[in-house]
Parts: C-alpha cells; sequence; structure tokens
C-alpha cells in the first residue's frame, strides 16, 4: 500500500500558509509501514480537487485529505468526492444534530451556513467529530481508501489517531514498521560527508540514508522498512553508530536539535560560563544561545560592537590595530574574544567579524569572509571562512560556526 495525501487550500498554494498536515500525517502512516508517494497541495476549486483526486486514486491505493471540509462556500471537498465518485451528496441527520448540539452547548444558534457540514457523498462513512463541527469521510475512490479529515491540525490529528489509524490496521493488517532517524552535522560540505558514507547512502540499502543541506548545517536521514519495530530500531542504531564513527565531531545532534542546544547542554555539564562579542553576527550568537531554556545559568552576555569606535570604547580594541589591520581581521577578532571574556569574567567567550554584504570586502577579504575566535583560559583559537550567500544566510551561518567552536572547545573540556 502507498499513500498520497492532498492538502486543499488555496491559503497554502499561494504560500499565505504553510501546509504542516502533510508531513505529520505522513509520519503516522510510516509508524504503522505506509509509505507516502506524493504530497499534493490544490487550491478551493472544484475541478482542480477533482482531477486532483482521480490523479491520486491512479496512483495510490491510500487517499488522506486535508481541509475542505468547512461551512463556507470554498470547502469544496465533499461535492469534489461525490463528483469524482459519481454519486450524489445527501444529508445526514445524524451529523446535523451533531453540528446543532455543537452550537447550543455553547449557547448560539447553527448558522444555516453549517448545515452543509451535515453533507456526504452517498457511498461515504461519517467519522465523528468530537472537538469541532467537520465530520471526517470514509470511502472508496476506484481501488484507493480515502479520508476526508479537517484542516484544522488539532482535529484532524485526534481523528486520525481515534478513526483513521484503526481502519488503517484492519485494511493493511501488519504491513510493518517504517522508522526514522536524523544527524545533524556542521563543518563540512554535503559532498565531503557524503565521500566518508558513500557506502551507506547506496541505492537499494536498507536503512536508506539520504543527505539535505540547511544554512550550513547537512543532515543524514536513515529510513529503515522492516517488519518489527524492534528490527527497525536495531538496523536504525547500527546505522547511527557508522555515521557516528565515520564523521567523528562534525556530528552535533539529532532530529530538530540545533548547535546551541548542544552548547548550553554541555556549558551545563561542564559548568563553563560563557560570553559573545558580535560585529558581523548582529547579536545571533547570543539570540540563539539565549533562546535555550537554562542559558541563563551559564551565559553570561554579549556586546554587539559594530562599529570600529564601539569595538574601541567598549572592548578596548586599540584603534592602531583598527587602523592598520582593519576590523575584519584574525587579530581583532582574537582581541574581541578576549576582552569580553574578560569583561564578563566568563569562562569560554567568542568574537566575530567579518563583511556580510552586499557592500565592503576587499580583494584580500572579499564578501563571506568572517572570523570566528573563541578565548579560554588556555588561550584563543582563531579562525577564518569565506561564505557564499545573502547577507542574512552569511550572518547566519557566521553565528552557528562560533557556536560550533564553543560546542567543539566544551566537548574537549573535562566535566566538573
Amino acid at each position: 500500500m502507498r499513500a498520497e495525501i492532498l492538502a486543499i487550500g488555496t491559503e497554502l498554494t499561494t504560500g499565505q500558509t504553510v501546509d504542516t498536515n502533510s508531513p505529520w500525517l505522513s509520519q503516522r502512516l510510516a509508524e504503522v509501514g505506509i509509505p507516502t508517494g506524493y504530497h499534493t497541495i490544490v487550491p478551493d476549486e472544484l475541478a482542480d480537487i477533482v482531477e486532483a483526486l482521480h490523479i491520486a486514486a491512479g496512483r495510490a491505493s491510500l487517499i488522506l485529505i486535508s481541509g475542505g471540509l468547512g461551512p463556507t462556500q470554498d470547502d469544496l471537498t465533499r461535492e469534489a468526492l461525490a463528483q469524482a465518485a459519481q454519486v450524489s451528496l445527501v444529508e445526514d441527520p445524524a451529523a446535523l444534530e451533531h453540528i446543532r448540539t455543537f452550537f447550543s452547548s455553547r449557547g448560539r444558534p447553527m448558522p444555516e451556513r453549517n448545515r452543509q457540514q451535515a453533507l456526504r457523498p452517498e457511498n461515504a462513512e461519517l467519522l465523528p467529530n468530537p472537538i469541532g463541527t467537520a465530520p471526517g469521510l470514509f470511502l472508496h475512490l476506484s481501488q484507493a481508501l480515502v479520508f476526508a479529515l479537517p484542516g484544522v491540525p488539532r482535529e484532524l490529528q485526534l481523528m486520525f489517531q481515534e478513526q483513521v489509524r484503526p481502519r488503517l490496521l484492519k485494511h493493511v493488517g501488519s504491513a510493518g514498521v517504517i522508522l526514522y532517524r536524523k544527524i545533524n552535522t556542521f563543518g563540512l560540505g554535503e559532498s565531503a560527508v557524503e565521500e566518508k558514507i558513500a557506502d551507506l547512502t547506496a541505492r537499494g540499502r536498507n536503512p536508506e540514508v539520504g543527505i539535505t543541506v540547511s544554512d550550513a548545517v547537512v543532515s543524514l536521514r536513515i529510513i529503515a522498512r522492516y517488519p518489527t519495530l524492534a528490527e527497525a530500531q536495531a538496523q536504525v542504531s547500527a546505522t547511527e553508530s557508522l555515521i557516528r564513527q565515520r564523521l567523528g565531531e562534525i556530528v552535533f545532534g539529532v532530529e530538530d536539535e540545533e548547535l546551541e542546544d548542544i552548547v548550553v547542554r554541555l556549558a551545563q555539564e561542564r559548568k563553563a560560563t560563557l560570553a559573545a562579542a558580535e560585529s558581523i553576527t548582529g547579536g545571533l550568537v547570543a539570540h540563539r544561545i539565549c533562546r535555550v531554556p537554562g542559558a541563563s545559568q551559564y551565559f553570561r552576555g554579549g556586546i554587539v560592537a559594530y562599529t570600529e569606535e564601539i569595538k574601541h570604547q567598549e572592548l578596548g580594541i586599540p584603534w592602531e590595530m583598527l587602523r592598520e589591520l582593519g576590523a575584519v581581521s584574525a587579530p581583532v577578532a582574537q582581541a574581541m574574544a578576549e576582552a569580553v571574556r574578560r569583561r564578563f569574567a566568563a569562562d569560554l567567550a567568542v568574537a566575530t567579524t567579518g563583511f556580510a554584504g552586499p557592500t565592503g570586502g576587499t580583494p584580500q577579504e572579499p564578501i563571506g569572509t568572517a572570523y570566528v575566535a573563541l578565548a579560554s583560559q588556555q588561550g584563543t583559537e582563531v579562525v577564518r571562512h569565506v561564505w557564499s550567500g545573502e547577507r542574512t544566510e552569511i550572518m547566519s551561518r557566521t553565528a552557528k560556526l562560533a557556536l560550533n567552536l564553543l560546542r567543539l572547545h566544551l566537548l574537549r573540556r573535562p566535566t566538573s
């Protein structure tokens, strides 16, 4: 069995709203061993929805629909399903009574527009919605099973677990398990990472390993398909161990973990205090650290020293150094890190300086050049990197470079 998910709504096709239902549904289907072949987004146009249903029924044995079950004129999923199945819409008395009760229990009469939510294709079974007015639908279209659910995430998720999942298990039996694991890395590019794990990314391997890149973070997605959860977990763990062995310290986290999450956790474990002096990143390093719960115990503070004057006044960077070497230089980055470490009496401090563009830069230090320094009791380390991309991308990646320096230093630091 393979699934297709249709997300209905012009707000989705125009980009005004991001579809979060389809990824959630795909994950739940994977848990019962059903892979998703397609995510399709369709506007609130009857002909488009009917066409999408016919296409989906021709290539998938399971269709999940989110949205288009509301009370307004552009809620067309019911009508589209009836047209696609070549049946009539009929009013369901039990559904109508549920909707009336929903409103009366809140001291309001049912608006006449909501009456359309009691309609169903005559070959469809209604799926109860315990927390809303829009019941779901279950029917067959050609050889495909079709489930239509409300677009409200809370309603959709509850109805999937209570109404859809049990029916799927009854129809598909034990289809096995699909298990996912995401491993996040920083410090090597996509091609360099793939070279180290080329055999693991080979086609036809189970578990399969895919590579994605987002804002300098290279993520490895492990997908295992096995008859039982225990088998899938064992194979995912074995593949993750191989990845960690080959990539070493560039692996920083799993799933949705960010570099700052790891930095704060390591700072807590090592009882290390942190500080930051920022120029090119404009406070991003401090912002990312401070958004992690518990950071206040270990992050002492930061200074955004954006101009040479502030670098001199607040951090004591000598005018001679700034004039002779320029603010974008390794010695200035080093001096900034050491100064902010002293000022905040921190165990570790990072500093950033560079050219984010679109103006600035020199032949020797082009736009995208960033210097990041880390000062500790053992000394100061400075790294240089030249990024490509837009201004905000360069700033974000430089902040991540600073966080990664902190992470690596904390990893090698003994626990208290």
